[in-house]
């Protein structure tokens, strides 16, 4: 399996961001890390391994981009408006630089989204922000709600990355054209969690198979479980 390690500036993020990619050909995966995850997470969790098949059949191209949740979300020591400030650099980041080099590098018009726990959020929050740069979004565990993350505050800018508000006044047609899995667990802490944002998406008539695993838990065992049947619905 080729893995390649990039490193650049980042024009959005005004500093360096890092990736690990797998492959050489195939449909254009973005694998984000759980929380406060580093780019290599998922390699170093068999997280990669689990989908090895699908990339050495050239079926898909994984990009695993770091995260940078300690200066966004997790950043105690900056006020919340300044966290959300960070994410939408990041957010940013993602639109301007990473989708379109991972579509132009695969020859896709779109991308896929997906990740574990907090990278489910990161998954979810880029996919309906932005449904013109991706066809499928797979969370794996996910949490949708960030105003647990803001202490009380709450302004635009936090409504607008918040998927389980802002998604309720999302009227882009491609959001109805969107693959969307929610995988989850019987005892899953962020079970109830993929219910809600389950609940929004049938009250918009937005088609999505919501995946409950009986007998497993929030844990990477399920989630390599998950991976890769999700990517053989690609």
């Amino acid at each position: 399996m080729k893995e390649q390690y990039h490193k650049w500036y980042s024009q959005q993020l005004s500093s360096e961001i890092e990736m690990l990619v797998y492959g050489e050909r195939g449909y254009p995966v973005i694998l984000f890390p759980s929380s406060m995850g580093r780019y290599y997470e998922s390699k170093d969790f068999q997280l990669t391994d689990s989908v090895s098949w699908f990339i050495e059949q050239g079926l898909v191209k994984l990009f695993c981009i770091d995260s940078i949740d300690t200066q966004s979300w997790y950043n105690k020591q900056a006020h919340p408006a300044e966290r959300v400030k960070n994410h939408i650099w990041y957010d940013q980041m993602l639109y301007h630089e990473l989708a379109p080099w991972a579509m132009h590098e695969t020859g896709q018009g779109k991308v896929c989204v997906a990740g574990c726990s907090f990278g489910g959020y990161h998954a979810a929050n880029f996919a309906f922000k932005h449904p013109d740069r991706v066809s499928h979004m797979y969370s794996m565990s996910g949490a949708f709600d960030i105003r647990g993350q803001l202490d009380g505050f709450y302004n635009e800018d936090a409504y607008f990355n918040n998927p389980v508000d802002f998604l309720r006044n999302a009227n882009d047609p491609a959001l109805w054209q969107m693959k969307i899995i929610l995988g989850t667990s019987d005892h899953d802490i962020c079970k109830e969690s993929n219910l809600a944002l389950s609940g929004i998406l049938n009250e918009k008539g937005i088609s999505h198979w919501l995946d409950i695993r009986p007998d497993a838990v929030h844990d990477w065992p399920v989630w390599r479980e998950m991976f890769p049947h999700y990517l053989s619905l690609l």
